[in-house]
């Protein structure tokens, strides 16, 4: 009989996301009626059509692959330079970033890309991680052998946790010990929030002084509306000798059904050997993909490069303007029901603090059965991630102009209960 890999017997019993789906398809089964006016705010997934230029992109695509003389086969593991090209240039020399056409790698996501980024380092590293956090950062170093067991409130031993809390603004300092690996994303996932120059600053010269990796996902970069806040960690001097970046199309031109997103790893990053030899992780992280990957195929590809044209980025730029608009309907939506709001300014997450006396679950089951909205507990991301919601912006208008309604009309009939309690008094 083969043996498995007993570190996913150390994995907590659900993924949070099917836990999610677990209790809402039980409320669904019992209460058919509420069901049908169910608005999901939970998992971060988009709704909108693709942009028109990807769609036609695409299908000129599969029109190409449909004649002989035009047909491709395998392509390039690393990706196609037609699109390479447009990524260095657009996203990173455009905006005064020295990164090369060749630094750039495309797959299938960025939450795929910061799992498989452990295949080229070393077991023995010491892994710090944000608290709260997107679990797959968590999840995917238990699965590799890096931590030890789980812990009562759900931490695991061997893992550093950075605390994000409402004094830090949910961005944490660097820590006073070492870590050889640190995990960022900016915009947050789940807080929203943004981390400045300075604050990315110090990250950068942390890591540079603890030989350290800095892991950069940047997934939400799009949605950044104010001009001081960086788009890339490499934007930060000295961030090329210590940082890779993880981006992706899902949320800015809706791909999360079609699947394209990108690693940028510098030549010019090392990393060392048990022994203290260094070497460069690009040609490492070059061999991974050309062993485990025929890459992306080229239709996706085709559409990616399609929004970089000038109406694919305005398309894009529609995309976003949506959800950002959602997500100041969602933020005012929660405000007026009394409670107090983070993020949702340049992200699309929201994160709200619980009603006073109510643990995260308690206030997901209390909207699910009372508003019939469904959000992501907090502790799902973390201890610290306890005594908060995650509200997501990435919804039809409609919906999130009902749900604020709903949470309106929620606060209205506790101001109601709460005046005619005390006129009986």
């Amino acid at each position: 009989m083969a043996f498995l890999n007993e570190n996913y017997l150390k994995l907590q019993a659900g993924y949070l996301f099917p836990e999610i789906a677990r209790r809402v398809r039980e409320f669904s089964e019992q209460n058919p009626n509420a069901a049908k006016r169910l608005i999901r705010c939970g998992i971060g997934d988009v709704t909108e059509p693709l942009p028109r230029a990807a769609i036609d992109a695409m299908k000129a695509a599969a029109e190409e692959l449909g004649r002989r003389e035009t047909f491709r086969g395998y392509g390039p593991e690393q990706g196609y330079e037609f699109l390479r090209s447009k990524i260095a240039q657009f996203d990173y020399r455009d905006r005064g970033v020295d990164i090369s056409d060749d630094e750039i790698f495309l797959s299938d996501g960025s939450k795929c890309d910061c799992g498989h980024i452990l295949d080229v380092l070393g077991e023995q590293n010491k892994i710090a991680i944000t608290d709260p956090v997107y679990p797959v950062y968590v999840d995917t170093n238990v699965m590799a052998g890096h931590t030890g067991p789980v812990r009562a409130d759900g931490s695991y031993e061997g893992i550093l946790y950075l605390p994000c809390t409402v004094e830090n603004n949910f961005v944490p300092e660097p820590p006073r010990e070492h870590a050889d690996v640190i995990y960022l994303c900016f915009p947050n996932n789940p807080t929203g929030a943004v981390a400045s120059r300075a604050q990315l600053a110090s990250w950068v010269e942390y890591a540079r002084e603890h030989n350290a990796l800095l892991l950069f996902d940047a997934a939400y970069e799009g949605y950044i509306g104010d001009s001081a806040i960086p788009h890339s960690i490499f934007e930060i001097n000295g961030a090329r000798e210590c940082a890779i970046e993880f981006r992706s199309f899902s949320k800015t031109g809706g791909f999360t059904g079609v699947r394209c997103g990108f690693t940028v790893l510098p030549k010019s990053l090392l990393a060392q050997t048990e022994s203290g030899k260094k070497s460069p992780l690009h040609s490492l992280w070059h061999r991974r993909w050309s062993t485990k990957s025929n890459g992306v195929s080229y239709p996706v590809q085709r559409a990616a490069e399609a929004l970089y044209t000038e109406a694919g980025r305005e398309q894009v730029r529609t995309l976003i303007e949506h959800y950002m608009g959602n997500a100041r309907i969602l933020r005012e939506g929660a405000q007026s029901a009394g409670l107090r709001v983070h993020g949702g300014t340049n992200a699309p997450y929201i994160w709200v603090e619980t009603p006073a006396g109510k643990t995260s679950w308690q206030t997901f089951d209390w909207m699910l059965r009372e508003l019939s909205v469904v959000i992501t507990p907090g502790s799902g991301f973390g201890s610290k991630g306890e005594g908060f919601f995650r509200i997501s912006a990435f919804n039809s208008r409609s919906n999130a102009e009902e749900v604020d309604r709903r949470l309106r009309e929620t606060s209205a009939n506790q101001e109601q209960i709460s005046t005619k309690h005390a006129k009986r008094s």
